[in-house]
């Protein structure tokens, strides 16, 4: 059986760290707080700031499968990791059914973080519906909520 976070995570992946930084303040500006939040990114300067001021943490490195260097910081990185710390060797594709996404949507995921988008979540499912609208009005491409049920 696969093993499934409670709660939602609600994800969307930004083009570059002009736009996450955007995204990222306004969905703080709509009340949801910075211990709700994950940004995992190709490792670079410009990314490792971003994580450091909006998460007030210098993120931990990965190698991930499919996307190669990667910082990042939250929630939903421990969700991934699982008891047995696998999402180096099987990237989102493998993992990304424990936060409620299919295979195919960690694929996606990881093809545009590969190319250089930041992928930003929101841990918070009472919110979830209030984080996907912000993080599509600020370009959070392929923004979606993990095993959605219909319920706001």
């Amino acid at each position: 059986m696969i093993e499934v976070e409670a709660g939602r995570f609600t994800v969307g992946v930004f083009q570059d760290v002009a736009w996450a930084a955007k995204g990222i303040a306004a969905l703080e500006r709509a009340g949801l707080p910075p211990a709700s939040l994950t940004i995992l990114a190709k490792e670079t300067p410009e990314a490792a700031a971003l994580l450091e001021k909006s998460l007030g943490a210098p993120g931990s490195r990965l190698d991930i499968a499919g996307i190669g260097p990667v910082i990042m910081h939250g929630p939903m990185v421990d969700a991934l990791q699982g008891s047995i710390r696998d999402l180096a060797k099987t990237g989102l594709a493998g993992t990304i059914r424990r936060v409620g996404f299919q295979s195919h949507d960690g694929r996606i995921f990881e093809a545009l973080v590969a190319r250089g988008g930041i992928l930003v979540s929101v841990h918070s499912e009472p919110r979830a519906a209030d984080a996907l609208a912000v993080m599509f009005s600020y370009g959070g491409g392929n923004a979606a909520i993990g095993a959605w049920t219909g319920r706001v």
